[in-house]
């Protein structure tokens, strides 16, 4: 690999695309990779994807090769601009994104959810709602449960596209640092994506929905993205303004300090996730649930 990375990488960056032949995975199934087979050394499929998002490239279609081969070509990414570039509301690349389509998200949120177990006709606060893609997370976690939700959202166009997807759902165009005052306590709270936007500092946000708006069975679910979105493309690692490599020093600093300050305040929390970080916090006394899975 050590001689392979630097020059699929060279080839990518002259002619944008690169196609070279490697032993079928299949073929090695149960090796780790770096051990040899009949057919060369193998690497299973997971090497081939990272190797592609490590270098910007979409891992198209393999093609056969003969017996034990197979044919790879990494193309690059097209250039493209932030998902945020056109804002958050219905005409931004943000209202594309659908989490619940990455398996990792959907099984570790419905997780989540789980653990905290709002009961029936409880409230449900979602902080940066945005389209409401991840609202369709709660009656799949509880198909036999009905909720009052609540979400608020900075963006009014962005707020106005989850009202459409959710009319029984209440829907405030807000700011999260100044929540309206009789929006009453919550038996979860939501916040994914929230936390490390400008201008939310998550300590006084954080104090500030423990001690008004939090039943006192209630618990939240913390995101932080460890991904970015752009161009249709899903790449590992929280990104850091001007680091050319994903850092995740920030994201680690964030989690910390939230779990650390709700540990203080008598929650026993759970940290899952893979491109989307979960921070799920509940009552230290509560019982957590079984029967978590999807």
């Amino acid at each position: 690999m050590s001689v392979l990375l630097p020059a699929v990488r060279d080839r990518l960056r002259a002619a944008g695309e690169v196609t070279f032949e490697v032993p079928d995975p299949d073929v090695g199934l149960g090796r780790y990779a770096g051990e040899a087979t009949p057919h060369g050394t193998h690497r299973p499929w997971s090497t081939w994807t990272d190797l592609a998002d490590l270098l910007g490239a979409h891992l198209l279609t393999p093609d056969r090769a003969g017996e034990g081969r197979v044919r790879l070509t990494l193309r690059a990414h097209a250039p493209a601009r932030d998902p945020d570039h056109a804002g958050y509301g219905p005409d931004g690349d943000w209202a594309r994104v659908n989490k619940l389509e990455d398996p990792i998200f959907l099984a570790t949120f419905v997780e989540a959810l789980r653990r905290v177990n709002p009961p029936q006709g409880g409230r449900v606060l979602a902080l940066g709602v945005n389209a409401g893609h991840e609202l369709a997370a709660l009656p799949l976690a509880f198909p036999d449960r009905t909720f009052e939700v609540v979400g608020v959202d900075l963006d009014p166009a962005a707020a106005q596209a989850a009202r459409e997807r959710w009319p029984q759902a209440t829907i405030h165009a807000a700011d999260v640092n100044a929540l309206p005052p009789d929006l009453g306590r919550f038996d979860l709270i939501l916040a994914l994506s929230l936390l490390q936007s400008p201008g939310v500092r998550q300590d006084v946000l954080l104090a500030a929905l423990r001690r008004q708006h939090l039943t006192p069975g209630g618990g939240l679910i913390l995101g932080y993205p460890n991904a970015r979105y752009r161009g249709g493309t899903l790449s590992y690692g929280a990104r850091m303004r001007n680091y050319a490599r994903p850092d995740l020093s920030l994201l680690a600093a964030d989690v910390t300090n939230a779990r650390r300050g709700l540990q203080k305040h008598d929650y026993k929390v759970f940290v899952t996730g893979k491109y989307e970080v979960l921070l799920t916090a509940i009552p230290a006394h509560a019982t957590t649930p079984t029967g978590l899975d999807l």
